[in-house]
């Protein structure tokens, strides 16, 4: 006689019953298998509970503001230390200034119109002020933006 499909059979003790805890003092009655008082004994406890403390999601804050993802941000020199750092004047690009420590490396320079110039320099950023621009020209200089 052939093996058929319908002859297969689980091997013995393979397939056991659900175990039904909490039903009466025999096997698993009384408390369960959850041991003895505390939390886990007594009922499920949701995932984000921190035993009766504010919860992170409340303690944080709601609609608080806003980040500009596309915001640009501009390391600023000032005319006057420009005159400080040429005083001999001639031209200034970005990485003269690196060089001269006045801005960080890698990043967007803006000229700001604070203080006096009496140098000519050629002044070449990716920003400048309306009074920038007057002070570094009226100077005898010019500029140019990246």
């Amino acid at each position: 006689m052939a093996l058929k499909l319908h002859h297969l059979r689980p091997a013995p003790g393979a397939k056991t019953a659900k175990t039904r805890v909490g039903r009466g003092e025999a096997s698993k009655g009384k408390t369960a298998g959850r041991g003895t008082k505390g939390t886990k004994a007594r009922y499920q406890v949701p995932a984000g509970f921190e035993g009766g403390q504010i919860p992170i999601h409340m303690r944080l804050p709601k609609l608080k503001g806003f980040k500009n993802p596309f915001r640009e941000d501009y390391q600023v020199v000032n005319v006057e230390r420009i005159g400080a750092l040429f005083p001999e004047g001639g031209t200034v690009d970005v990485d003269a200034l690196v060089t001269a420590g006045a801005v960080r490396k890698g990043q967007l320079v803006k000229v700001l119109g604070e203080g006096d110039l009496a140098v000519v320099v050629q002044v070449t950023a990716h920003k400048f002020s309306g009074s920038a621009r007057t002070k570094i020209e009226s100077a005898g200089g010019s500029v140019t933006e990246l």
